[in-house]
């Protein structure tokens, strides 16, 4: 059975998520610091809120360096919503405040005056590569549930797992190695997200 860590920095969807993976059979585990050592065989950030506290706080429990290195080892990762732009070297939502800088690029605001933001409810999803193991069995074009403000915006484009329309189309998911990140909630997409919390096990 496989382990999953769930970082645990004071804010997020924190108990959606560890319900919805303790569904699909696997055993989760609550992360609020930086462990000493790795008992779990994937890593999970999830996240809701600001982007600034939100670095803080993973800074002041030891998480930056840990998932740095997380990353850099190629192990299993992902990254849901804030838990996403955090991978991201900085974001307008806070200037003044580093991310984990492990893609390049940074996070934007949606400023097209005619968009309601946040961004709120269903919205499709377009996969860039059939091979993605992260929507295995889910078809172009599904919907995910989304509750953002702000998008990313990779130097790399190569890293684009997913894009979605909201007026521009912007990068909805990537993927890089073992790492994997969504800006939508798939712990709140009901059917198609179980799939791809499953495939993400699985992985």
């Amino acid at each position: 059975m496989k382990r999953i860590g769930i970082i645990d920095y004071g804010a997020g969807n924190l108990h959606s998520v560890r319900k919805a993976f303790n569904y699909l059979g696997a055993e989760t585990e609550i992360l609020e610091e930086a462990p000493d050592s790795i008992s779990f065989d994937s890593l999970v950030l999830p996240g809701v809120g600001n982007f600034g506290p939100g670095m803080e706080e993973l800074e002041k429990r030891g998480f930056r360096p840990f998932l740095r290195e997380w990353l850099n080892a190629d192990r299993p990762f992902l990254g849901i919503c804030l838990g996403m732009q955090f991978l991201f070297e900085k974001s307008e939502e806070c200037p003044g405040e580093p991310g984990l800088g492990f893609l390049k690029g940074e996070i934007r605001r949606f400023k097209d005056p005619i968009l309601r933001v946040p961004q709120i409810g269903w919205n499709a999803v377009y996969p860039k590569e059939k091979g993605n193991p992260l929507f295995k069995g889910i078809a172009s074009g599904s919907y995910f549930y989304f509750v953002h403000s702000y998008y990313c915006v990779p130097k790399d484009a190569s890293v684009i797992g997913s894009t979605t329309s909201y007026e521009l189309e912007y990068c909805s998911s990537l993927w890089s190695g073992n790492a994997f990140a969504v800006q939508f909630h798939p712990e709140k997409s009901q059917e198609l997200g179980l799939i791809m919390l499953r495939n993400f096990i699985n992985i």
